[in-house]
């Protein structure tokens, strides 16, 4: 250690006030968190890139300062999937100080990592409450059945009105309107449920009449269009 001459000259003087670390709620606890092993629970955050073209909603599990579950969605880039299915392999392992001064290849995944560490460091997780935190494997439940990211998708011109594309429920087919050509619900199907009835043994043509869905007063409809051709 260095000091300056300055400092050399001072005088000691007692530091008197040492009430250590304000405690923070971790997994149904109170920890003062000193070093990284200290973190522990699981959260999400959103990053943007910088031109802010694309985002990336992160989830992190983390047990004793090293993460050990990561679901990494992103949306309106297309390289961005690429650097998500990198930050996938390398995130999982790392320390939660590793991770936020590792390239994840990303701007938006990289500013998503340091969002949620301001997050959990101040104690901002989903599971400050949970006693002993989630289990690895939670983050998935996000995705629902199908394991598929929950995408909102709209479109609308004012000489057109609006166009669902994409709902939670899955990809928009059929747009229901009234005889005043209100939206009054919307047909979809689930690509998730689609393509395990597929993997089970079911046609395509069969595996899509058993996805499909409605929400809404669809039986009322005048007509019904389709969102991306009409």
């Amino acid at each position: 250690m260095i000091y300056s001459h300055e400092v050399e000259m001072m005088c000691p003087v007692a530091q008197g006030v040492a009430h250590g670390a304000a405690p923070i709620p971790e997994e149904g606890r109170w920890v003062k968190a000193k070093e990284i092993k200290d973190i522990s629970g699981l959260t999400h955050g959103i990053g943007w890139c910088a031109p802010q073209q694309g985002a990336c909603k992160l989830t992190l599990n983390i047990k004793e300062g090293i993460i050990q579950e990561a679901l990494v969605e992103t949306i309106g880039c297309s390289g961005m999937t690429h650097s998500a299915a990198m930050a996938s392999e390398i995130l999982p392992g790392r320390t939660l100080l590793e991770a936020l001064n590792t390239d994840l290849v990303c701007d938006a995944i990289n500013t998503a990592m340091r969002e949620l560490f301001l997050q959990i460091v101040y104690g901002r997780s989903q599971s400050a409450f949970s006693e002993d935190g989630l289990p690895v494997g939670a983050g998935l439940e996000d995705l629902g059945k199908g394991l598929r990211s929950q995408i909102g998708t709209m479109y609308g011109t004012l000489k057109k009105g609006p166009r669902y594309l994409e709902m939670a429920e899955g990809y928009v087919t059929g747009i229901a309107l009234d005889e005043e050509d209100h939206i009054i619900g919307y047909q979809f199907v689930s690509f998730g449920k689609m393509m395990d009835f597929i993997k089970a043994g079911d046609d395509a043509n069969t595996a899509l009449e058993k996805a499909k869905g409605q929400y809404g007063r669809v039986d009322d409809a005048v007509k019904i269009i389709d969102p991306r051709h009409e």
